[in-house]
């Protein structure tokens, strides 16, 4: 059995976060653990709070973890602030961990940001140089370079220049470019450029979208795929994800995606 851990915050509504890896990381096949970084109070409309776990609580919960089960792959989300970056870059240096794929969440589906600006040169000092692979959307892609990304061309140049800060292999997502007739994602490892498209889905249930991507890849690494394999494989599962929820009406706002679309309907 495979293992991959998942280091992000709590949902409260289930769509995105520690809930929506879990789910994926199960839905493709590997054996979900989690570590808690934040507790949020959280819906389909947006963000009504967050707490934030002591670092330290952090801390133990890694090395709880990795002392016993060990894991394959880890992934992280939301880190909510400086000092809980440190302590997870610290441990993924302490544990050896090499198949690591960082969502750099900064800013919620709903527009509400989840990382504390004065975390951002952490995560981009300590973390970003340990990941294997980096997943940042366009927002995130341009809070990181300090650019507005409206092109492929755009991103191409982005993803140059998150790869100078560390990362070995740098995925800008381009779901939100509105000038694709495709949603376009590229991925650049140092040397070439891959790109993976598929059709745009015009859809309302986009919430956790970030999560379930970066936690997709995860899995695909826990099992031996290489990163354009992982990348591949997680852009399909998402679409399929996408598609199978259009129906869906969980709450008022932005809905959760469909993590089990490929089982038959009598599963739920």
């Amino acid at each position: 059995m495979k293992r991959a851990l998942t280091i992000a915050g709590s949902d409260s509504s289930g769509g995105a976060g520690i809930q929506a890896d879990i789910k994926t990381f199960s839905a493709m096949g590997v054996y979900a653990m989690s570590v808690l970084t934040a507790i949020t109070a959280q819906n389909t409309v947006g963000l009504q709070g967050v707490f934030g776990l002591p670092p330290d609580f952090v801390r133990l919960q890694i090395d709880s973890v990795m002392s016993d089960i060990g894991a394959d792959a880890v992934k992280t989300g939301m880190l909510a602030n400086a000092g809980i970056i440190e302590v997870v870059a610290d441990r993924v240096r302490h544990w050896g961990i090499e198949n690591l794929v960082v969502d750099p969440v900064m800013v919620a589906t709903s527009g509400d940001y989840l990382l504390q600006p004065e975390a951002r040169d952490v995560l981009i000092r300590r973390l970003l140089p340990l990941a294997r692979v980096v997943t940042p959307n366009l927002n995130e892609t341009g809070v990181l370079i300090g650019l507005d990304i409206q092109t492929v061309d755009d991103m191409r140049q982005a993803a140059i220049a998150i790869h100078k800060m560390g990362p070995r292999n740098v995925v800008v997502k381009g779901g939100h470019l509105e000038a694709a007739t495709e949603a376009i994602d590229i991925l650049f490892d140092g040397q070439q450029f891959h790109e993976f498209s598929s059709p745009r889905v015009a859809a309302r249930n986009t919430h956790g979208t970030g999560c379930t991507f970066a936690s997709a890849i995860a899995a695909g690494l826990a099992k031996g795929q290489n990163v354009p394999e992982a990348v591949r494989a997680a852009k399909d599962y998402l679409a399929g994800a996408l598609c199978s929820a259009q129906d869906w009406h969980l709450g008022q706002g932005h809905g959760p995606v469909d993590h089990f679309w490929f089982l038959p309907p009598t599963f739920y």
